[in-house]
Parts: structure tokens; C-alpha cells; sequence
């Protein structure tokens, strides 16, 4: 008797539990692959890996996750929000309604514009702000299970307040929880600009800001590497695409090249 209910509880768990897993994986697929996304958007997938990257950062459809300053486009929000509508919840940390930086309005106008527009996707989004050095509460202290920033380390670094965001990310997220870094990065043998003017930023200090805020490195991944990146441009990581500053000049070459090399970091809050 013992030994048909051991035989019935493994069949249970290949039943059940297996597919349910397999069913979380389709619905990142389904994410990535949905007609939401634009064409252009999903043309940029081979240089950003979406799927290896939330996958490396062990995003779940079950959790509470910040991205952190999605930008206009929210290109990583029109992933993460219908893959956490049913079971998660998702934290947009964006720009702040008052900045007096044109840019930042622009883009926050655009990203609410498009949220507005598609309800069934971006419905249960919860749009926070950030604006160091001031406006630091992204989402409740202890509440998150996971923080995502996709090349914004450069821009924090620009304004100076890079240490005060590292810890305005350690403090939402929960004991045990994970912050996932992809950012454009520099080269270990140049001497790193404290403003990061080229958009291009050493690993090691990348890892280093992150230890002074409290975390610990889990792990690195080569994802989202380019070895083509020389890293020497004329007008800095934006040369490359989609940004191709130089407009026509060169157009060829840097397209040639791709995005740029980065660097995708995980560590945990201790």
C-alpha cells in the first residue's frame, strides 16, 4: 500500500507540479512573443535577451518586482507586466511629474500614454517615482522580491547620486531578495569617469557601489556581451544603435557592430 502511494505521489508531481513549471516559462515566452510589442522592439531581442536575462535574474510570475526607470519606450514593462499581471505585482519607478528636466517629462508623458492605452496589459501597474537625491520611496520598504535596472547606472553616476539609488534599491527590496544590473560597460583598464560621460562604466565599480549600499554578488552572466564593442566611439555608447548619433556617418560600420557591450550583474540584499 505504502509503496502504490509513493508511486501515485510521483505521478502527481510529474502531473502537476512539472507542467505548472513548464507553464511559467511559456508565459515569458508568451510575454516576449505577445502582439503588444512592436515589431521594432522585438528586433532589438537578439541584443538584449529578454528571456535568458529575466531568467538569470530568476524572475518569477509569483513575485513583487521594481523596474526602475523604464523610460519612454518601457521596452523591459512590455514583458514584466503581462507576465506578472495574474499572480505578481509590478513597481514602475520612474521619472518624477515635477522634475524640471525636459527629458525626463517627455519620456514619463510617453510611458503613461502608452500604459493608458493598453489597460488589459499594463492595467495593475503601480507607477512610482524616483528622482534622487529627494524622491527615493519606489515601492514599500521590505516589499520586493526583486529590483531590475537596464542601463540606468550611467545616468545616476552622471547626476551624482548613484550611491543614494543603490540604496533606495536596497531598502525595498526583502531579505533575500535580488537586484538585477545590465548596464554598458567600460573597460577594466581605463580610468572609470566618476560622471560616466561616455555612457560606459567599469564592472568593478559598478559591483563596488552596490557592495558599499549592502549587497552581496551572486553572479555574473556573459547575456548580454559584444565583443565587437571597441568602446571608443566618437560619441560614446550612443553611437552605436538605436541611438546612431552620427546618423549617417559610419552608419554601416556601427550598425555592423551592434549594441553595446554590457554587463549583466545579480546580487542579493543579505
Amino acid at each position: 500500500m505504502k509503496m502504490k502511494k509513493s508511486i501515485l505521489s510521483v505521478a502527481l508531481f510529474i502531473c502537476v507540479f512539472q507542467p505548472c513549471w513548464a507553464k511559467q516559462n511559456e508565459t515569458l515566452q508568451f510575454a516576449i512573443s505577445g502582439n503588444h510589442r512592436s515589431a521594432e522592439h522585438k528586433a532589438r531581442d537578439v541584443y538584449r535577451h529578454p528571456k535568458q536575462t529575466l531568467e538569470f535574474f530568476e524572475v518569477q510570475p509569483n513575485m513583487t518586482v521594481v523596474e526602475i526607470w523604464p523610460g519612454g519606450a518601457g521596452w523591459y514593462t512590455e514583458i514584466l507586466a503581462p507576465y506578472l499581471k495574474q499572480q505578481g505585482k509590478l513597481y514602475a519607478a520612474h521619472f518624477a511629474a515635477d522634475s524640471s528636466v525636459p527629458y525626463f517629462q517627455k519620456n514619463l508623458k510617453k510611458f503613461i500614454g502608452k500604459i493608458k492605452a493598453q489597460p488589459e496589459i499594463y492595467g495593475k501597474l503601480i507607477l512610482t517615482e524616483l528622482d534622487p537625491p529627494n524622491k527615493l520611496a519606489i515601492a514599500p520598504e521590505a516589499s520586493a522580491d526583486r529590483v531590475l535596472t537596464f542601463r540606468n547606472v550611467h545616468n545616476w553616476m552622471k547626476n551624482g547620486t548613484a550611491d543614494k539609488v543603490f540604496q533606495a534599491m536596497y531598502k525595498v527590496l526583502k531579505p533575500g531578495g535580488i537586484l538585477g544590473v545590465v548596464e554598458h560597460r567600460g573597460n577594466n583598464t581605463s580610468p572609470q569617469d566618476p560622471k560616466a560621460l561616455s555612457g560606459y562604466v567599469r564592472e568593478d565599480y559598478v559591483i563596488d557601489m552596490a557592495q558599499k549600499a549592502g549587497f552581496k554578488l551572486l553572479a555574473k552572466s556573459e547575456i548580454n556581451a559584444n565583443p565587437k564593442d571597441t568602446k571608443n566611439h566618437p560619441k560614446g555608447v550612443w553611437t552605436l544603435p538605436p541611438t546612431l548619433r552620427l546618423k549617417d556617418q559610419d552608419k554601416e560600420k556601427y550598425q555592423a557592430i551592434g549594441e553595446s557591450d554590457r554587463m549583466t550583474l545579480k546580487f542579493i540584499k543579505k
